[in-house]
């Protein structure tokens, strides 16, 4: 089955940075499109980038432009959000998660909090 798992979040100071990573399993990762969400406490989840299959196409929400980078690593099943110049307002659990056959799968995130 479909599952994907994130790693790398943790505690940091504002303007500090982070990578997270997502391992896929379960699915031809290379054929699909990924994205990565965040949610925040009593707030919304919220998109923060996607990439497309072959990592050509690359999206990010405005809130992050110019300081996240999302990539992929299709040998390796997993992508990427470099994460640079954190705001306090980054404190959020990050999500990574796919459309396959018309389901949307979700990891079970990894927190990030960014204060000092």
């Amino acid at each position: 089955q479909v599952q994907l798992v994130e790693s790398g979040g943790g505690l940091v100071q504002p303007g500090g940075s982070l990578r997270l990573s997502c391992t896929a399993s379960g699915f031809t990762f290379r054929s699909y499109a990924m994205t990565w969400c965040r949610q925040a406490p009593g707030k919304e989840r919220e998109l923060v980038a996607a990439i497309s299959s072959t990592g050509g196409s690359r999206n990010y929400a405005d809130s992050v432009k110019g300081r996240f980078t999302i990539s992929r690593d299709n040998a390796k099943n997993t992508v990427y959000l470099e994460m640079n110049s954190l705001k306090p307002e980054g404190t959020a659990a990050y999500y990574c998660n796919t459309l396959y056959r018309s389901t949307r799968y979700w990891g079970p995130g990894t927190q990030v909090t960014v204060s000092s």
